[in-house]
């Protein structure tokens, strides 16, 4: 990616995104976007710098009115735990935590480690992974997992496992470097890391993946 810059917010969340990877990111005028959902799976918000987006289909104005009911510092409304309450009871949606969103570009030639494709519907990281993905793939190593598939707004997103027994072999960067080696098209591959797990940003930031806001997605309710 190139140097950051600021620029017009763009019109759908799938272009705001594609210019984040590129490393253009919205202003950052302390201001809120609300845009459609991308798909009626996927809705939630992502925080950039001094700007937030929200997606979603519900009232754009209930979500400023609701934004600007807080008493807290404009630029962490998004993402307060009230806001965010009140989203959740409004659309009848569950998440887990808030992530920090991290993105790469591909990278060519073939990962530097055995992988072998698992093609089984009931493994249990492929049934976690159809909750908030299409067209999923996962492949095991010895001692880790890796997960792609396309996830917001049809952005490619990868996720990895690595066993308690094999940690601290660099096994989980070279499971997310792996990542940027399989994603199709020479796509960006994008992935989410909870901000409490500091082995997991550690291992996608040693393998290329640069941090570009945080994010709360909204869980459609299962079944």
């Amino acid at each position: 990616m190139g140097p950051t810059r600021t620029g017009r917010t763009r019109g759908t969340l799938a272009e705001i995104l594609a210019a984040a990877a590129a490393g253009e990111f919205p202003p950052a005028d302390g201001g809120t976007t609300v845009v459609p959902q991308p798909s009626p799976r996927d809705a939630g918000v992502i925080a950039f710098t001094a700007h937030s987006v929200v997606f979603t289909d519900e009232d754009p104005q209930w979500v400023r009115s609701a934004l600007a009911a807080l008493a807290c510092d404009a630029l962490a409304a998004t993402m307060h735990p009230r806001f965010l309450a009140a989203l959740l009871d409004r659309t009848g949606r569950t998440t887990d935590t808030i992530d920090l969103l991290t993105v790469a570009g591909p990278l060519p030639g073939d990962p530097p480690l055995e992988l072998r494709e698992v093609d089984d519907p009931g493994h249990p990281r492929v049934r976690r992974a159809l909750r908030r993905r299409d067209g999923v793939r996962v492949w095991a190593a010895d001692g880790g997992v890796l997960v792609l598939g396309r996830g917001v707004a049809g952005r490619w997103e990868t996720a990895i496992e690595v066993d308690e027994g094999v940690r601290h072999r660099g096994l989980g960067r070279d499971l997310a470097r792996a990542a940027r080696q399989l994603v199709p098209d020479g796509s960006p591959v994008w992935s989410q890391q909870a901000a409490g797990n500091a082995r997991s940003i550690r291992a996608f930031q040693a393998a290329g993946y640069r941090p570009v806001g945080s994010e709360a997605l909204l869980l459609a309710p299962s079944g």
